[in-house]
């Protein structure tokens, strides 16, 4: 049950926070019992919710299929809740370490004990707003911490739900809800957190970095970056073709995780195209229109998303317009076909920055070589894509390329797997989540020792005498 409320509209950021910090003094240690019930308690607001979460995104983006939401921002955030309400227990329990010679001998006993960081800042993004807050919030309430949450201003009316139904969930000294725009972003980021978490793009990035160093404040950043897919001589052109597709159907390619530039051999270019338009056929048909599928988010990002065509197509490049067919709309959406940019020239802006859109660029190859010696030239992307059957030229892949995360004949799905950390690595992130990597991600690892009662530390402490030289060389010896 929610404890009674200290109140929650309008609060001052800085004064939520410590209230959230005398809070956590009264109450250091935070039992599994209070973990449990407030895991529970957020599973039970998203369920009970979905209708509405389904509509603040509507309001927000436009169109954005009800279906496409409910998944994205309701089902795909509860499981990581319940696997974390299941496994708490588990992982709050102190974990054994090695104990050296001759101390372990004597009973000398090592442990790793998980604390509560305290309260953790999550700044969370617009492309989806409600998953993006949760799934990290799992490992965070698991934790036994408290939270502060800035949801983008870029979708206000989702803001302004989670708002409302985090108040109704919890009290503000556990997790409180602030709204507002960049200036309240900036002076949420200047925080003194004990932990702040920020999904979004690399500038932005910067700029909370440097708020957060003032006050020596640990981040986890998950930024995206142009995550590339490979698609082998060896490869099933039309399974690739269907789950690429997918990866720019899904929210329309508004993902971190979408794929954004895809490298394939010469010669099978014209089929998988065709695959590529087939498989838009299928997953949207003419009949359905646009309904399952998403509206750009603003009308500022469709225009940078055309600047990327018009663009490409002046120095050169073909563009293929996928669907689905858009028809007449009534002027308040931003919907934009999946496009295919084929062989920009790679000075365009969209062979350089993160589409982040419904937009795939394609690239032709003669031999892996030039592949990944290309994807090296890059930043490090948050997810690499390989499609086909050739294990040693996965191992190769693997071995020579770096990135957050790999998947393998399909995209995506690494980041729905609980027991895999998600996060990037460079430009791309740093730090990880997800399952019991959240609960470990979002709490301090005390080093405890119990000594045995056995004064072996005389051997140690001077007065040195003949015997120093021997023990020293048998405990190099047993190192």
């Amino acid at each position: 049950m929610k404890p009674d409320c200290i109140g929650h509209a309008d609060i001052s950021p800085d004064i939520v926070l410590a209230a959230q910090r005398a809070a956590g003094k009264r109450t250091a240690f935070v039992s599994a019992e209070v973990r449990e019930d407030r895991l529970d308690r957020l599973i039970d607001v998203l369920l009970t919710r979905d209708k509405d979460i389904c509509a603040a995104l509507m309001d927000d983006y436009g169109f954005r299929s009800e279906c496409q939401s409910r998944f994205a921002e309701v089902v795909t955030s509860v499981k990581p809740l319940k696997v974390a309400r299941r496994k708490v227990r588990q992982w709050m329990k102190p974990e054994r370490r090695k104990v050296d010679f001759p101390f372990n001998l004597a009973g000398a006993r090592a442990e790793i004990h998980y604390q509560p960081l305290g309260c953790v800042g999550l700044i969370s993004p617009w492309n989806f707003p409600v998953n993006l807050t949760v799934v990290p919030l799992a490992g965070i309430l698991a934790a036994g911490n408290r939270a502060m949450i800035k949801p983008s201003e870029l979708t206000p009316a989702t803001a302004a739900l989670m708002q409302e139904m985090f108040a109704a969930s919890f009290d503000d000294e556990e997790v409180a809800v602030i709204t507002g725009g960049v200036e309240t972003g900036k002076a949420f980021a200047a925080l003194p957190f004990d932990h702040l978490v920020y999904t979004g793009g690399a500038a932005v990035a910067r700029e909370i970095m440097r708020a957060a160093a003032a006050n020596l404040v640990p981040l986890t950043l998950e930024l995206g970056g142009k995550s590339p897919v490979i698609v082998s001589r060896g490869a099933d052109l039309h399974v690739a073709a269907r789950r690429i597709l997918f990866g720019k159907v899904f929210n329309a390619g508004q993902i971190c995780l979408a794929p954004d530039y895809l490298f394939i051999e010469r010669k099978q270019l014209e089929p998988f195209v065709d695959a590529l338009k087939l498989a838009c056929r299928d997953m949207l048909p003419a009949d359905r229109a646009h309904r399952d599928y998403v509206s750009v988010v603003n009308a500022r990002h469709k225009a940078r998303l055309t600047a990327f065509i018009d663009e490409a197509r002046s120095a050169g490049a073909s563009i293929v317009e996928l669907g689905p067919v858009m028809g007449k709309t009534d002027g308040k959406h931003n919907l934009m076909p999946i496009t295919l940019i084929i062989e920009p020239d790679d000075e365009c802006a969209v062979s350089k920055e993160e589409i982040f859109g419904p937009l795939l660029v394609i690239k032709t190859y003669e031999n892996l070589d030039d592949v990944i010696t290309c994807i090296n030239a890059g930043p490090k992307p948050l997810a690499l894509y390989y499609f086909g059957n050739d294990r040693e030229e996965q191992q190769r892949v693997l071995r020579e390329t770096t990135s957050g995360g790999v998947t393998i004949n399909d995209v995506i799905m690494h980041y729905t797997v609980d027991d895999l950390p998600f996060g990037g690595v460079g430009e791309s992130g740093m730090g990880a989540y997800h399952g019991f990597h959240g609960f470990r991600q979002f709490s301090h690892a005390r080093a405890v020792y119990r000594q045995t009662t056995f004064d072996l530390g005389r051997l140690v402490r001077p007065p040195y005498g003949a015997g120093f030289k021997k023990i020293a060389d048998l405990l190099i010896r047993f190192s």
